[in-house]
């Protein structure tokens, strides 16, 4: 008996257990993304991209209204109402049991330049569109490549951290058997101290930077973690290369370019009004008696129809040239603006050459510098070990090594940032970031 109770006790245990263990919530576990997907999730999430494919969608349906004037548009309506006396027109139209209109434009020479300038304007939305999406994967990569320096730097910080607690411990032992002075161990303490700011600062920042590629990708924050061999080797970069070439190929000095043309086109349309123009129209007319038309007409057919052109010739329109001059100082001043926007980046993109062969040359430098810091520590700890130096000295050594590798990070990203400003410059952003895993 007391077996059977223990059993179906024990039982009920398991399953109390089991229940427990399913109503807890199931921590998020942070998994390594890769660059390259994470550059895919902030396109489809980024609200910039959305609006600029939104304008893009709006210039082309701007296009395509003014293209379909060439389409006959038809409609089909009714005037009815009670005519006393001559059937006068409702709203220019005789009244009319069914009425049916068409029009279409046959020879426009304004039409079609605005047309032309419609669809350069849709060229010039769809080349700000790859530059607002080259401006997401610009914030993408520098966020995520940021992130990476401080998740590698806090680990870091914290081997460090835990050394230096060990040396305060090991100071304190030294200054109570009184081997060393007080100082010695606040020298220690402060070591310490300096190396909890720095990671706790450098914690705070990838928790920030988290939090932004959340916003960027979708991902909750906790679930984000980098890969640093994700990140593609950038190409070589000749002193003397000549980028010119590449820069013209620039979405936002294409852009301005398109939206120059769209302006002078514009104008060329404006011009142009002042040129006949053919017109396609035709009309069906069903009449009734009530309205009077056999009374004030001869005959009275109750089906009418009209087909022909609408020919126009304008010959005396002041107000249409002085704003055709207008259109053509708005033209030039779109000129002026892609000229400027294309020397403005032609510069940039010079500065940031320069900027990068500066950074490679800072960036051995650095290198160098961290080497000789780390050797000096291995020493200097080979030393102490053997007793032939003093232990005081380490902490001094191992702040020097840590100052040089927390250098040669900085070095490291300001170089990357470089070369990825200098790819979205010359149109190699998106090309690099596919190249990688």
């Amino acid at each position: 008996m007391n077996d059977r109770k223990c059993q179906g006790m024990c039982f009920v245990g398991r399953t109390l257990v089991l229940l427990a263990m399913s109503l807890i919530p199931v921590t998020l576990v942070a998994e390594p993304i890769p660059l390259k997907r994470a550059v895919e999730l902030a396109l489809s999430h980024s609200t910039t991209t959305a609006i600029a494919a939104a304008d893009e969608q709006r210039a082309f349906a701007a296009y395509r209204e003014l293209r379909n004037n060439y389409i006959p548009q038809g409609a089909v309506g009714s005037g009815l109402g009670k005519s006393w006396g001559f059937p006068l027109s409702l709203e220019g139209a005789a009244p009319s049991l069914v009425n049916f209109t068409a029009t279409s434009a046959l020879y426009n020479p304004s039409l079609r330049e605005a047309i032309r300038a419609a669809r350069a304007d849709s060229q010039a939305t769809t080349a700000q569109t790859k530059d607002q999406r080259n401006q997401v994967i610009q914030d993408t990569v520098l966020s995520y490549a940021s992130l990476s320096r401080w998740e590698q730097r806090i680990g870091r910080l914290q081997d460090e951290q835990a050394a230096a607690m060990k040396q305060e411990e090991a100071m304190a032992e030294r200054v109570k058997e009184g081997v060393d002075s007080p100082l010695e161990r606040t020298k220690a303490r402060l070591t310490a101290a300096r190396l909890h700011l720095r990671l706790t600062e450098a914690q705070g920042s990838a928790d920030v930077l988290r939090e932004h590629l959340a916003k960027l990708t979708g991902i909750p924050p906790a679930s984000i973690e980098t890969m640093a061999d994700s990140v593609p080797a950038f190409p070589a970069l000749a002193q003397d290369e000549d980028l010119n070439a590449k820069v013209k190929s620039n979405p936002a000095v294409e852009s301005a370019r398109q939206h120059a043309r769209a302006q002078y086109l514009r104008a060329k349309a404006e011009h142009r009004a002042m040129l006949p123009s053919f017109d396609f129209a035709t009309q069906y007319a069903r009449l009734t008696k009530y309205n009077n038309y056999d009374v004030f007409f001869k005959t009275f057919e109750p089906n009418n129809a009209t087909i022909g052109v609408v020919i126009r010739f304008p010959f005396l329109n002041f107000a249409q040239r002085e704003h055709a001059k207008a259109a053509d100082a708005e033209a030039l001043q779109a000129k002026r603006q892609a000229d400027a926007a294309q020397n403005q980046v032609s510069e940039e993109t010079l500065k940031l050459q320069r900027t990068v062969l500066q950074m490679e040359a800072a960036e051995e430098v650095a290198q160098l510098e961290y080497e000789v810091a780390e050797s000096s520590l291995d020493a200097l700890q080979t030393r102490v070990d053997a007793g032939t130096a003093f232990l005081r000295d380490l902490g001094d050594v191992r702040m020097q090594a840590n100052e040089r590798f927390l250098a040669l990070q900085d070095t490291k990203f300001a170089l990357q940032q470089a070369r990825v400003g200098l790819m979205r410059s010359t149109g190699e952003l998106e090309s690099w970031v596919n190249s990688g895993n």
